[in-house]
């Protein structure tokens, strides 16, 4: 007769956050920055797979992680939207609320499924002058527990996070243009690459949310703009 096996409730946890963290520490970081106009998202990709992408009007999502994963998250965001502003109006749908739920339905796989998701998530919201309670801009991070943080200024998700966050921290300040903030968000990248990789404008994945735009913030912008901010 075999003795049944005991694992402590505590160990099982542990060892969930373990794993999920290494699936993570295997991608590349991801960095958000508020600028004098918008938030600015930049990411080391290299691939054709887009790490970054639109969820709403003024809605972006970044993800690093296992790809499947953190994209069937972005187009449930994408339907999640798209239900809230159908039932409401346009402006109802806001960031937090989505951050919430991707905090909910990750959390819940966390706790419930024998593998975690193996993701990080950025929601970023770019603020409407236009519209009241709407001025200003909003991160959020929601890391593979569910556990949900807001931010201002900046915003990291990815491997070696505490080596791109320390470049951000000392040089990072309110107000910056937008090519400043691509510049800091190159230098914080390139400070967090493992390989000491030389990233240049065709390996970063660069979008942007910006509140001087009409209808939709949201542009990706191609590996030519990316390299003429670069070089300002």
């Amino acid at each position: 007769m075999t003795m049944p096996f005991y694992v402590s409730p505590e160990q099982v946890m542990a060892d969930k956050a373990e794993f999920a963290r290494k699936g993570i520490a295997r991608g590349k970081s991801i960095v958000a920055l508020e600028y004098d106009t918008g938030v600015l998202l930049i990411a080391e990709n290299a691939t054709s797979l887009s790490k970054v992408g639109e969820i709403y009007d003024r809605i972006a999502f970044a993800g690093v992680g296992k790809f499947s994963e953190f994209d069937m998250l972005r187009k449930i965001g994408v339907r999640f939207a798209d239900s809230r502003g159908y039932a409401y109006s346009r402006e109802d749908v806001r960031g937090k609320a989505l951050a919430n739920a991707y905090s909910q339905a990750v959390g819940e796989a966390f706790t419930r499924e024998m593998k975690p998701l193996e993701v990080e998530l950025i929601v970023a919201e770019v603020g409407d002058d236009s519209l009241v309670g709407h001025e200003h801009n909003c991160l959020y991070r929601v890391k593979f527990d569910g556990f949900i943080s807001d931010h201002k200024g900046f915003c990291v998700i990815g491997g070696n996070v505490d080596d791109v966050q320390s470049v951000l921290e000392g040089d990072y300040r309110e107000g910056m243009t937008q090519g400043e903030v691509v510049n800091l968000g190159l230098k914080a990248l390139t400070r967090g690459a493992s390989d000491n990789s030389t990233l240049d404008a065709t390996t970063l994945e660069v979008c942007i949310l910006d509140r001087t735009r009409t209808g939709r913030k949201f542009t990706r912008l191609s590996a030519d703009i990316v390299q003429t901010m670069l070089g300002e």
